[in-house]
């Protein structure tokens, strides 16, 4: 099992936000390159970032920042946030980026997402961003009438690397990651599910590194990183070798 540390952008700070409110973002650099080294010398080969701003703007917001961490990385970067056109998701990937995050165009427009699958082979990953087992969109801002499982079962034969799945009334509140529904959602579908939201410590890990054979791929970590609650490195060496 993979795990993701965190990097989410904010004007071009390291920031972490509260239940996916903006106006809730605790600031922990403003230096994301070199955050994305403290997780490389950790250990880590993958990153997950996001550009918050360009959630809510449909476009690229923080490319400046990206790109800085795009360079000093040495793994593979997974970058979501306002990813909305071909030219986008063009663009991401003659720069580096090793896989882009979907989940505002996943529901308004799938058939796009899908055609974005077949062109990327393994380098797209549909964001189900859920309040209370619905899908969210626009930066978490909007909540559809379209359930978790229904969004996740439109892309099973669509080419997608994997499911990208956020409890959003957990995220960055250190109230623990929701092994259920998470578990839950690896089960119904047949496509990889990385975990989000609400990871306080070591024991998240652990108990969603045991579902790896339900198809559990990874798990992205932020706060806890950031708060001193998670090791990085032991994080890694207990989901390697439990997952």
């Amino acid at each position: 099992m993979i795990v993701f540390p965190a990097i989410d952008l904010k004007q071009g700070q390291v920031v972490r936000l509260a239940e996916g409110d903006m106006a809730r973002a605790t600031v922990y650099g403003d230096d994301p390159a070199a955050q994305a080294t403290l997780f490389a010398e950790a250990g880590s080969q993958h990153l997950h970032v996001v550009d918050l701003d360009g959630s809510f703007a449909g476009r690229a917001e923080n490319r400046e920042a990206v790109e800085a961490i795009l360079k000093v990385f040495p793994g593979d970067v997974q970058l979501g946030g306002g990813i909305r056109t071909r030219e986008a998701v063009a663009g991401w990937f003659d720069l580096g980026v090793a896989r882009v995050v979907m989940g505002t165009a996943a529901l308004k427009d799938p058939q796009f997402v899908k055609d974005m699958a077949r062109e990327y082979p393994g380098g797209v990953v549909v964001a189900v961003d859920a309040r209370d087992g619905m899908v969210a969109t626009e930066g978490w801002a909007e909540v559809s009438d379209v359930s978790i499982v229904d969004m996740a079962h439109r892309f099973e034969d669509a080419g997608v690397a994997s499911l990208l799945f956020t409890d959003i009334g957990r995220d960055g509140m250190l109230k623990g990651c929701n092994i259920e529904a998470t578990v839950d959602l690896a089960r119904r579908t047949n496509l990889p599910v990385i975990a989000s939201g609400g990871v306080k410590g070591i024991e998240d890990i652990r108990l969603l590194a045991l579902h790896a054979r339900d198809g559990i791929e990874g798990v992205i970590t932020g706060r806890a990183l950031y708060d001193g609650r998670l090791d990085l490195a032991a994080a890694i060496e207990l989901a390697e070798r439990e997952g």
